[in-house]
């Protein structure tokens, strides 16, 4: 070949069929296949991101139901602490059966016996007496607040 053939050939070749003029390489717009890569991977990335994310939202109201428990199962000890020892209200009782509080979906159940002085459950009175307040949340989980009264000045 001559050197000038050479030269329209190779001038020629970048104004080939084979190239593609509206490519996004040079150009502006993304092809199709670019378009369908960026969503197959977004629809790899946008779970991973998103899971975590709904997971957080979900359990964000867990320390509101947290405290309110806890505040529910103190109002309730603090009811049974302003009694003397001696008092008909400190009379030892089974565990009662859950009832629900002021607040919806909170339950709670309380429970008072004889103990000695390593607080283990005792058959008689020896001057002590523990009283325990158990709360179930909305979610079933269980908060407990002990508190021990003494027959002693």
């Amino acid at each position: 070949m001559e050197k000038r053939e050479m030269k329209n050939l190779i001038s020629g070749l970048k104004y080939s069929a084979i190239r593609i003029p509206h490519s996004a390489i040079g150009s502006r717009g993304f092809t199709l296949i670019e378009i369908i890569v960026l969503i197959v991977m977004a629809g790899i990335l946008l779970p991973a991101i998103v899971v975590p994310f709904a997971t957080g939202v979900k359990s964000s109201g867990k320390p509101e139901m947290v405290t309110t428990a806890m505040f529910l199962a103190h109002q309730k000890m603090e009811e049974f602490m302003k009694f003397n020892y001696g008092n008909a209200a400190l009379n030892p009782t089974a565990l009662t059966p859950y009832t629900n509080t002021d607040i919806s979906n909170y339950q709670w159940q309380w429970e008072i016996v004889y103990v000695d002085n390593n607080f283990n459950t005792s058959g008689s009175d020896v001057g002590y007496k523990r009283i325990l307040v158990r709360l179930k949340d909305p979610e079933n989980n269980t908060y407990e607040v002990y508190s021990v009264v003494t027959n002693f000045p």
